[in-house]
């Protein structure tokens, strides 16, 4: 699954560096919880937790079904 999930956030990267941030994929957890780093504009931004939830989140779970959550840690 952390491969799956690695693809995914490729494709969403390119956005996300277009504003000056970046995601970094720390984790995969068996039960399908996802932790990553958000990083440059994207650690500071005060948009980052919908960042977050309504786009890396929501583009995950669309694309690998297994995942449940995805955490900024």
């Amino acid at each position: 699954m952390k491969e799956e999930v690695a693809k995914v956030l490729e494709e969403i990267r390119p956005a996300l560096q277009a504003d000056g941030g970046d995601v970094e994929l720390l984790e995969v957890t068996d039960e399908g919880i996802v932790k990553v780093r958000l990083k440059g504009a994207c650690g500071c931004c005060p948009m980052s937790q919908m960042t977050l939830k309504m786009g890396i989140e929501k583009r995950l779970k669309e694309m690998v079904p297994s995942v449940k959550e995805v955490q900024s840690v």
